[in-house]
């Protein structure tokens, strides 16, 4: 069974609806391909109300850190990706206006984006929680590492910029899997 995963910190993005893309940028706009992210069909973008993460979402979603959190004077839950509901919300401003967030904004909880085929290798199955090993001088292990498993990802383990820099995570490194 194989232990070993690359590992990446993500910093604050913005995950947007196509309408929210317009309303921040123009009527027509598309965004800008920035680079490619692991996630097969993901892109970071050129275009900033931080950074943009496409292709344009069913619905709005901010990831912030809890340091974040802190500076801008909001307490978003530890939610996975996606699970929105009764999250505050925000103000974005684009370069051709701003959009009022009732709600959307998070602090990502730390996970596993895995394949299906990735996923039996492991011994693991979506929604399941296991710990994962950082090595190094400022090495520790990570409790509550949420898998999520699907067609659509590569794999690679998240965390946020903070979380990884306090293990002195460097992006793509491999960690291990303890379950």
């Amino acid at each position: 069974m194989k232990t070993m995963l690359p590992i990446a910190m993500s910093d604050i993005h913005v995950h947007l609806e196509a309408r929210h893309v317009e309303m921040l940028f123009g009527q027509g706009h598309a965004l800008t391909k920035w680079y490619d992210l692991t996630i097969p069909g993901q892109f970071a973008c050129r275009e900033t109300v931080e950074v943009v993460v496409g292709p344009p979402r069913r619905q709005t979603q901010v990831e912030i850190s809890l340091g974040n959190a802190f500076v801008l004077g909001i307490d978003p839950p530890l939610r996975e990706s996606g699970r929105l509901e009764g999250t505050p919300g925000a103000t974005l401003v684009g370069t051709a206006g701003k959009v009022e967030l009732e709600s959307g904004v998070i602090a990502a909880v730390r996970h596993i984006h895995m394949h299906p085929r990735d996923a039996r290798e492991y011994g693991v199955a979506d929604g399941k929680r296991v710990r994962v090993r950082v090595p190094g001088d400022r090495g520790l292990i990570f409790e509550q590492v949420l898998v999520r498993v699907s067609e659509e990802y590569a794999l690679e383990m998240h965390v946020d910029v903070e979380e990884g820099r306090a293990a002195g995570v460097k992006d793509f490194q491999l960690v291990e899997l303890l379950r």
